[in-house]
């Protein structure tokens, strides 16, 4: 199993003085508050409890997943006053945020304001997910490769363009929409519906539709521990957005999620990092809003290289779930040293991973909760809680996706083999998955038959209620 060794990418390694493998013996014990309630912070979580540094873990506000390994909050990840109180009665010594919305509600500026340690960007740097508008015009601004785009307020006017411009159109709502305000429409009636959803009937909220050029190409996200300019590139991971086998059905917030990707060269990825995710933290930085934390780049590579499909601010969510487990690092040391403005290294292991996300039928549209989880302790798979809570002894479904299972091996089939069995033992009459996660890794990076579009973005469609894709 090999290693590989992540350090400032605009440092010499003699100038790096913040070192994971540093000694314990004198280091104080902290106490740590993780806010938001899914699977990405349960495998944050999961990290954090193997650190001998962490005294005392707390989430807010978790899930029965999390419960395991820390005591959980009852407090909204958006009740950024209720967080902070807590923050301060109980002496948190380090809080590390996983959703988007606190971190665009300001947690970041408030904490800080208060004395608080905290690891995420600033609000204005959170504009980087938050505004689809900001991030098109920061990558135009900086010649990051991106789609070509144009932003639109008027729905008469936006449909106008697309009626100009040849199908199919990437239509983007200027805001945050839970991985669900993008739609790729097929034709004219999609983009009609979809203009008119943003637009006019606001369905996520009061805001402006960004529309870009259609790309065709692999997807694959790019997270990197960012702060200030130094960049420490993570491992790559390749997500799958459509809820069905065969990339059918609607968009979601993702099914499942796979590494290492061998449709990614080092080559490519040495220009993701180079001419993408450096220039992107020093562009941050030029226009004032400096950016620590997570920076997630979702990246495609087409016929004419790298391009950026679309930035967040923060873990992805099901990435993280399968790039956190192949950390040989101390996962702390990274949060704190990053959060304090240190030079820091990590390692990572490089073993294929998969992981399977289990939802609830209906998912994304509406589903129902309170069915019953049986056999989550039946395998030696890891299982992330996506959206679970426990009543009266027992574990029921509490959100759209609810379980991500996670399976590891030799190589990416023996993995998916391993994550499909556990699967299996999983007993839930309202739960659905698929079957192809990692699909794309055993076909030719562009294959003809094939249409990865930039994506995330199924047409505007609500699921059907289906069982488990047995």
């Amino acid at each position: 199993m090999s290693i590989i060794v992540t350090k400032a990418t605009n440092q010499k390694q003699s100038e790096i003085h913040w070192n994971t493998a540093v000694q314990t013996e004198n280091v104080k014990k902290m106490n740590v508050l993780i806010v938001g309630s899914g699977g990405r912070e349960h495998a944050i979580v999961d990290a954090l409890s193997k650190s001998t540094k962490v005294s005392k873990l707390y989430c807010a506000p978790g899930n029965a997943g999390v419960a395991k390994h820390a005591e959980l909050v009852a407090l909204k990840d958006t009740d950024i006053n209720g967080l902070l109180s807590f923050a301060l009665e109980k002496q948190i010594d380090l809080t590390i945020v996983g959703p988007e919305t606190p971190l665009s509600l300001g947690i970041v500026d408030v904490f800080k304001a208060n004395g608080l340690r905290i690891f995420g960007p600033s609000q204005k740097a959170a504009q980087i997910e938050s505004s689809k508008r900001f991030a098109k015009n920061l990558m135009i601004k900086y010649n990051i490769p991106t789609a070509a785009y144009k932003v639109f307020s008027n729905f008469d006017e936006a449909l106008n363009y697309v009626k100009e411009k040849p199908l199919p159109a990437v239509l983007k709502y200027d805001g945050l929409a839970a991985g669900k305000g993008v739609v790729i429409a097929e034709t004219i009636e999609d983009a009609e519906l979809a203009l008119k959803d943003m637009l006019i009937d606001d369905k996520f909220g009061e805001g402006k539709v960004v529309i870009e050029d259609f790309l065709e190409g692999p997807e694959f996200s790019f997270m990197c521990f960012v702060n200030g300019t130094d960049v420490y590139p993570m491992v790559l991971a390749q997500d799958h957005k459509r809820a069905f086998d065969g990339d059918k059905g609607p968009n979601t917030g993702g099914m499942g999620a796979y590494g290492p990707l061998p449709f990614i060269t080092e080559k490519d990825q040495n220009f993701a990092l180079e001419k993408i995710m450096k220039p992107t933290a020093e562009a941050m930085l030029k226009e004032g809003c400096p950016f620590s934390g997570v920076l997630y780049g979702g990246l495609m590579k087409t016929k004419n290289g790298i391009k950026v499909i679309e930035f967040n601010a923060r873990f992805g969510d099901p990435e993280t779930e399968i790039v956190l487990p192949r950390l040989k690092s101390d996962l702390f040391d990274i949060f704190y040293g990053i959060s304090n403005g240190e030079k820091i290294e990590i390692e990572w292991n490089d073993f294929p991973i998969l992981g399977i996300v289990m939802a609830s039928k209906g998912y994304p549209g509406d589903y129902e909760k309170d069915y019953e989880i049986k056999g989550t302790g039946d395998s030696e798979a890891t299982i992330y809680h996506m959206g679970t809570t426990e009543k009266d002894g027992k574990l029921l479904t509490s959100g759209g996706r609810v379980l991500m299972v996670i399976g590891k091996g030799n190589n990416l089939n023996e993995a998916r083999t391993k994550a499909l069995e556990a699967v299996k033992k999983i007993e839930c009459e309202n739960l659905f998955y698929r079957t192809d996660i990692g699909w794309y890794s055993e076909i030719s990076a562009y294959d003809k038959t094939t249409r990865c579009q930039n994506n995330r973005h199924a047409k505007n469609q609500v699921a059907p209620k289906r069982r488990n894709n047995e």
